[in-house]
C-alpha cells in the first residue's frame, strides 16, 4: 500500500502545471496524504540535531525570560470602589509648578523650539505624577504654550467625570514673552 501511495505522490508532484483549472482542483483536492506529510516532516532540519541539549536549553531560557518580560499580572476583582490612596491635587499642583519653573528658567521662545518644550514638559509631569503613587488612576497631561501679543485666550476641556474621585489640576508659568498651562487629569480607574 505504501508503494501505491509512492507512486501516486510521484504522479501528482510531476504532472505538468498546464494542466486545465478543473483538472488542478481535482489533483489538489485528491492529494490529502500529501499535505499531512508535509506537516509531520516541517520540524525536519537537516543538519540540526533536536537532542543537542546545550543549544536547545540555551534558546528555550531566553525564551522563557523574554515570554515573563512581557508577563501581565492578574489580579482577583477586589470590588473595591475607592482608592486606598486618594489623588491629592495640592500635591500634585505644587510639583507640577517647581517642574515648570525648573524647565522654563533659561527658556526663550521662538516659534520653532515651542512643540518640543511641550512635548518634554508633558513627559516630565507624567512621569512626576506617576511617581506619587496614587493608587489606580489614570492621568492625562497636556501643555499648551502661548505666545503674549496682547490676545486673550480660553482654554475648555470637556470629560465624563466623577465628582467624588476624579480631580484635575491647572499650574502656570508665565514669562514677558509667553504662558505654558499645564492641565494634569487624574481620572480613578476602577
Amino acid at each position: 500500500m505504501d508503494k501505491a501511495m509512492d507512486k501516486n505522490r510521484k504522479r501528482l508532484s510531476s504532472t505538468p502545471s498546464h494542466h486545465s483549472g478543473a483538472s488542478r482542483k481535482h489533483s489538489e483536492l485528491s492529494r490529502p496524504s500529501q499535505i499531512g506529510r508535509h506537516r509531520a516532516s516541517s520540524h525536519e532540519i537537516p543538519g540540526f540535531d533536536p537532542d543537542d541539549e546545550s543549544i536547545t536549553d540555551i534558546t528555550r531560557n531566553e525564551l522563557l525570560a523574554f515570554k515573563a518580560s512581557f508577563a501581565r499580572q492578574k489580579y482577583a476583582n477586589t470590588y473595591r470602589m475607592e482608592p486606598y490612596r486618594k489623588c491629592e491635587a495640592h500635591v500634585i499642583r505644587k510639583k507640577a509648578e517647581e517642574i515648570l519653573k525648573s524647565k522654563l528658567q533659561d527658556f526663550k521662545y521662538a516659534g520653532q523650539n515651542g512643540s518640543m518644550i511641550c512635548i518634554s514638559l508633558t513627559e516630565d509631569l507624567l512621569a512626576a505624577v506617576k511617581d506619587l503613587n496614587y493608587d489606580r488612576y489614570k492621568y492625562v497631561v497636556q501643555v499648551f504654550l502661548v505666545e503674549k501679543t496682547g490676545q486673550s485666550i480660553n482654554i475648555a476641556s470637556r470629560w465624563v467625570w466623577d465628582v467624588a474621585r476624579d480631580t484635575w489640576v491647572q499650574a502656570q508659568h508665565e514669562t514677558e514673552d509667553f504662558v505654558i498651562i499645564a492641565l494634569i487629569i487624574a481620572c480613578y480607574y476602577e
